[in-house]
């Protein structure tokens, strides 16, 4: 059904060509039937009108010497086996190799490419194009109809299973402890988990500073139930008292004890993940306990469930934050790649790289697709869709032919005439 309206478009051009066609061999046959009736008129004449003869009976010579010129193209002349007639049927696979010879070297070609490359102005000009509103609008809209039509083909089991061979099973063929170590390592020698703990112990405070109540319960819970309740009462307080004080020393000393302790407590971690076999086997087991777990699939398939809903629904409105931030971000580059002489020199030899790479790699292979697409083709259909799409050019030769051969007639007449040999 989508190719409907490309058949009928096609349908109604070459009605068009096969009108024009018709009507300038028409006008060509009809130049030399005026030939022949001024010749067949004027044959035998002097004067003047041996001049006019002259021109009609060469005019005639030229017109049929054209005619079977065209007409050998496509087809014997009036049926009869010629030598050397009827090119196109007979010789279109000669012919379209020819062509892929001539396209492979002449446009092809890497020098030739990458030279048409780097005076087209790729960079400068894409920039300018693309730091337009309604250009960057637009490009924003292809890329969530792709996006969309991506993930709609995409199914959950297959996006699933290739995660998991992706990422899990390579993580599972990789031991986690020793570049976790390292990586802790580095995390603790720069002092980089530092800012996580004072979250930690900032956090911690504000939680005791909100909940003194439930911390002395909690203290009383646990009380002997031989002691007298003021005493648990005021051993509670003491206790929630010197816990707030403890943490505000965290919070407020960077040296403090608990925090160098902690530092060590890391450090030490983090050489056994390296170099201690007890560790390291934890370190797998632990990893193995974690990946092999079911609920890793079904968490796997709920964050891609969440991620392609929420993509989905980002790339379907206009407005979205996503398609806003995406066009933004579109604008910027366009109007950076439109006036940043030195980015558009790297994209541009990138470009360059890229399209003379492709034709150095596959010419022969784009080339091939003439002769490959020609031989393929009917000798007579191939003639027939030629002739409807050049023949009506073509009819010129023809039409001048006969001007030309009327001249040339008057010319050579005129000749004769001075010569005195008419």
């Amino acid at each position: 059904m989508t190719d409907a309206p490309v058949i009928a478009s096609t349908a109604v051009a070459d009605e068009r060509r096969l009108r024009d066609l018709r009507r300038m061999k028409t006008v060509a046959l009809a130049l030399l039937g005026l030939a022949a009736v001024v010749y067949a008129l004027t044959v035998g004449r002097d004067g003047g009108w041996a001049w006019l003869n002259a021109a009609a009976e060469a005019a005639m010579v030229g017109a049929l010497a054209d005619w079977f010129a065209v007409t050998a193209l496509f087809r014997h002349p009036l049926g009869l086996p010629i030598p050397h007639t009827a090119l196109i049927p007979t010789r279109k696979d000669a012919l379209g190799r020819s062509l892929q010879e001539f396209v492979a070297e002449n446009f092809l070609a890497e020098r030739v490419v990458r030279d048409r490359v780097a005076r087209a102005a790729i960079a400068r000009r894409f920039g300018a194009w693309l730091a337009q509103d309604a250009h960057a609008e637009r490009v924003t809209a292809e890329l969530a109809t792709a996006t969309r039509g991506a993930l709609h083909v995409l199914r959950d089991d297959e996006v699933v299973s290739l995660l998991q061979e992706v990422v899990l099973k390579p993580v599972m063929a990789r031991p986690w402890g020793p570049p976790a170590g390292r990586l802790l390592d580095r995390i603790v020698a720069d002092g980089a988990h530092h800012r996580l703990v004072d979250l930690g112990v900032v956090e911690l405070h504000a939680w005791l500073s909100e909940h003194d109540d439930l911390v002395t319960q909690l203290v009383l819970d646990r009380a002997p139930v031989w002691t007298p309740g003021w005493l648990d009462e005021r051993v509670a307080r003491r206790a929630y008292v010197e816990a707030l004080k403890w943490v505000v020393d965290v919070r407020d000393d960077p040296r403090h004890r608990a925090r160098l302790a902690l530092d060590d407590a890391l450090g030490r971690f983090a050489k056994d993940l390296q170099t201690d076999v007890a560790t390291i086997e934890r370190a797998e087991a632990l990893k193995e306990r974690v990946v092999e777990h079911p609920g890793v699939r079904d968490g796997i398939e709920q964050l891609w469930a969440t991620a392609r809903t929420v993509l989905v629904e980002a790339t379907e409105d206009p407005d979205s934050d996503l398609r806003q931030r995406a066009k933004a971000g579109l604008l910027a580059f366009g109007r950076r790649l439109g006036s940043d002489t030195v980015l558009q020199g790297k994209v541009d030899t990138y470009v360059e790289d890229a399209v003379g790479h492709v034709v150095a790699t596959y010419s022969s292979e784009l080339s091939s697709l003439i002769s490959e697409t020609v031989e393929r083709w009917d000798g007579e259909e191939a003639s027939r869709r030629i002739e409807l799409h050049v023949g009506r050019d073509l009819q010129f030769i023809r039409i001048n032919g006969t001007v030309v051969g009327a001249l040339a007639g008057l010319a050579i007449h005129a000749l004769s005439v001075l010569s005195g040999r008419v």
